[in-house]
């Protein structure tokens, strides 16, 4: 079982089983055994609204217990929240499957974190690159020059 905090300093536990498949299947009609499949990785890491669902889905007995309602329990997630729910979140499903799955979405996990970490990698390198830098100058040179210099009668 792994925990992580959400923004209103709440601990949540995630424990990926049987019990929690069904209840995401029935409350989401979402498969979370897709995960061997690759998009559904990436649909949670991608879309923090898809993620906060599932997430609330599978804790959903304890929040019912804290009294924490979908709404309550989504606007405590954001920022750092997600990183510690989506590696709880993965880590627990890798664990779910018997060895030899396991070792294989071991593997694909540590790929798409290696994907990530390189889109955000060239995503930065971009943003600081003198090239862009260039780009922008000569957009707003050309929408200066388009413009005429003084703003357009009212009448």
């Amino acid at each position: 079982m792994r925990t992580f905090k959400d923004n209103a300093g709440r601990t949540w536990s995630i424990q990926v089983n049987v019990d929690a498949l069904k209840r995401v299947r029935s409350l989401l009609a979402v498969d979370l055994l897709e995960v061997l499949e690759g998009k559904l990785i990436d649909r949670l890491s991608g879309d923090p609204v898809f993620l906060c669902d599932v997430l609330y889905a599978v804790v959903k007995p304890e929040a019912d217990a804290q009294k924490v309602s979908d709404e309550d329990f989504g606007r405590a997630m954001g920022g750092d929240a997600l990183d510690g729910a989506i590696a709880a979140l993965s880590g627990e499903l890798v664990d779910f499957f018997p060895q030899g799955r396991r070792k294989v979405l071991r593997k694909l996990m540590d790929k798409f974190d290696t994907f990530q970490a390189m889109i955000l990698t060239r995503a930065e390198q971009r943003l600081i690159s003198p090239e862009l830098d260039a780009q922008f100058e000569a957009a707003l040179a050309e929408r200066g020059s388009s413009s005429g210099g003084s703003p357009a009668s009212s009448e």
